[in-house]
């Protein structure tokens, strides 16, 4: 079968995952002609996602958060306020998707949580069938409990979530798995696409912290904490564009510039690991078995430190305090499902991406029941941090 990618380039997760995807689906005898990748201004494709996928790359301009100069959070409102005006060029992309689906005609189109896919979808009459693909779906789920914030917020993030499906054929959600199935027929739970290279790592204890900050702001929490304790060996990777490959501040702290090899080799040889809270570098280090310390950026993060926590992957904090981390190692407990739930990822994906499609329409009023079930039902804001 041939495949069309649509992948979001904002943050790392959906990237690996599509990498992931690629190689199975070519390792299965079936073919992936095109990447549809959704760009910005204050986007740049990362060179280990170029080089690995291994297929033609066209780029078009997606929405994306806006960008963070002092806060150290992502701003919702600001994030809308960005798009706004850049609104014509969105309608280009959404053409320029349709045009390159029609163009080369693949079996399947696979979305990875791109809204402009969902959006092309609903205007046009596209006989291709779409699959999405992403953990946001989980929090679609009849059980999934929120973090306590507001409910324009919940609100806000699950109608961004019901665009990037619009007329989806099916949708599957990456879990921890730790949820039953979806009451709705159209949405199917699936395992993490971890890269082989985690998958082939041997974990061993080391004696030093790793890290992954979304933006270099976070810098100042960990300086701060390590002016306060020194003895312990921080290394932490960041997205900082203007910065050196190593940026060693002294003996026991030091920034690097983010790289996919070197990544993985500190996660399997780490104590723990601290991040703000990206459900795909949480699923890796649960998958080496590091404790994790989450401080979520914003409320998509937060909502994946809920689900974290229900696995045991790690805590939760409002900064970066590097002590909750190392006292919460002492008592943690690798999870003994995980593994085996990732390791039986590829047969389950084949069996999702290359069964017939059956009912399609059924299928489209199925998620947008599910939309006004999960938008009106009373439980979706209940506390779970």
């Amino acid at each position: 079968m041939r495949y069309v990618f649509i992948v979001q380039g904002e943050g790392r997760g959906h990237m690996t995952q599509a990498i992931t995807l690629r190689n199975i689906l070519v390792s299965n005898g079936h073919e992936v002609v095109e990447i549809l990748m959704g760009t910005s201004p204050n986007r740049v494709i990362p060179s280990f996602f170029v080089e690995k996928i291994n297929t033609t790359i066209n780029t078009f301009q997606s929405p994306n958060f806006s960008p963070i100069k002092r806060n150290k959070k992502q701003s919702t409102l600001k994030s809308i306020l960005f798009n706004i005006p850049r609104i014509h060029h969105y309608v280009s992309s959404v053409r320029f998707i349709h045009k390159r689906i029609k163009t080369l005609n693949p079996d399947r189109v696979i979305n990875f949580y791109d809204v402009l896919g969902g959006i092309t979808y609903q205007i046009f009459k596209i006989q291709n069938p779409m699959i999405c693909i992403a953990h946001q779906y989980i929090f679609m789920h009849q059980d999934f409990k929120f973090p306590k914030k507001s409910k324009s917020e919940i609100a806000g993030l699950l109608l961004f979530t019901k665009l990037t499906c619009l007329k989806a054929t099916k949708v599957l959600a990456l879990s921890f798995g730790n949820f039953r199935e979806f009451h709705e027929p159209t949405f199917s739970l699936v395992p993490p696409l971890l890269r082989q290279e985690v998958i082939n790592a041997q974990s061993e204890k080391g004696d030093f912290i790793l890290g992954y900050i979304l933006n270099p702001h976070f810098e100042t929490q960990i300086r701060e904490w390590h002016t306060q304790h020194p003895e312990f060996a921080l290394r932490f990777f960041w997205d900082n564009k203007t910065a050196d490959e190593i940026t060693q501040i002294d003996n026991t702290l030091s920034f690097y510039k983010l790289n996919d090899v070197k990544f993985i080799d500190n996660m399997k040889s780490c104590m723990a690991y601290a991040t703000t809270g990206g459900f795909e570098s949480i699923c890796e280090a649960l998958y080496l078995e590091k404790p994790v310390l989450m401080v979520p950026a914003h409320i998509e993060q937060e909502c994946n430190v809920v689900d974290a926590m229900n696995v045991g992957a790690g805590i939760y904090s409002k900064e970066f305090d590097i002590m909750k981390l190392i006292e919460f190692t002492q008592n943690y407990h690798p999870s003994i499902d995980f593994k085996p739930w990732v390791l039986g990822a590829e047969e389950i994906y084949i069996q999702h991406l290359t069964n017939p499609i059956t009912s399609t329409k059924k299928n489209e009023q199925s998620i947008d029941y599910l939309w006004i079930k999960a938008f009106f039902r009373g439980d979706m804001y209940m506390k779970a941090m």
